[in-house]
């Protein structure tokens, strides 16, 4: 009985320090998996489609943990709550932003963190809160959606009915045109010949004018010389005659100052006694129009006799 008991004894110490190992290894495990990990918090403003639970989380395209839970706001359903589980030793700054973005052209949307200057302090040291949240930042996905939104808008209101109904007019007159100018194929092509023989004559005309242009050009050239040189023996004549100007003013200028000074004060009561003689002369001539025997003879015309 003894020994039996102490087989049990032994049992039960055996398998109560394997619990307590086990325990221990959980809790290191556990402690290990808190030292290493941080969690985070995202809010994002914007839908987050295909996005989920286990999608990576990249820092300027490094993998650096994943998305642990999300789920919407309580308070506002409009926002959506991702919390991350990134390495330690992610230097997460508060400066640091997240947004939505795709790995590949078919690969789903993933966090991607970008910023982070290297003066900023680190997030977790800086932040009260239990769960430090990083602030978003408008994503690509979103600009292309909210582009195509309004791009589906404005076609929307370039295919309305009434526009359509202008494209159809539009193509019917087009084709009414076209049928037109089908039936006139062959005026159109008389134009069109027309148009090339004035063109043609156009041409001719323009090579002659340029031929033109061109003798009147070299004669230009030719004779140029010659009457420059009349043109600077004219100058030269010019000047020689403005020279002896010069000094027969010069020479005279004595007699031109007396003439201004004397003569022309004479002139004044010359041109009088001019203007009296002249009177003189004209009452004498109509005295010899009108009695010419009389003037020259001394004597008067007697008057005819009146009656009254």
């Amino acid at each position: 009985m003894e020994t039996r008991a102490n087989f049990v004894l032994i049992g039960v110490f055996t398998l109560l320090s394997a619990l307590g190992l086990l325990g221990f290894g959980l809790w290191a495990a556990k402690f290990s998996s808190e030292r290493n990990w941080q969690l985070y918090r995202v809010v994002f403003t914007e839908a987050v489609t295909g996005l989920s639970v286990g999608s990576p989380v990249q820092y300027n395209g490094i993998a650096v943990g994943s998305i642990t839970d999300l789920e919407l706001d309580p308070r506002d359903p409009r926002k959506v709550i991702a919390q991350l589980r990134l390495n330690a030793s992610t230097p997460v700054k508060t400066d640091t932003q997240a947004k939505l973005a795709i790995s590949s052209l078919t690969g789903p949307p993933i966090i991607q963190l970008t910023g982070g200057s290297p003066q900023a302090p680190r997030l977790v040291d800086s932040s009260r809160q239990a769960v430090p949240q990083i602030t978003t930042a408008p994503s690509a996905l979103q600009n292309i959606s909210a582009t195509a939104n309004r791009i589906v808008e404005r076609m929307d209101q370039i295919l309305s009915d009434a526009n359509v109904a202008s494209i159809s007019t539009t193509l019917q007159h087009l084709e009414t045109i076209s049928g037109n100018l089908a039936s006139r194929d062959q005026g159109t092509q008389a134009l069109l010949i027309s148009a090339r023989d004035a063109a043609r004559k156009l041409e001719t005309t323009l090579d002659t004018t340029n031929t033109a242009i061109g003798r009147l050009d070299r004669d230009l050239v030719q004779q140029l010389p010659p009457l420059l040189d009349k043109l600077d023996t004219t100058l030269t004549k010019l000047d020689s005659a403005a020279g002896n100007a010069d000094g027969i003013l010069g020479e005279n200028r004595a007699a031109i100052n007396s003439f201004a000074n004397e003569g022309l004060g004479q002139l004044g009561p010359t041109l009088t006694e001019l203007r009296g003689l002249i009177g003189d002369l004209r009452q004498v001539t109509e005295r010899l129009e009108n009695n010419p025997a009389g003037y020259l003879m001394g004597r008067e015309t007697p008057k005819e006799f009146d009656p009254q």
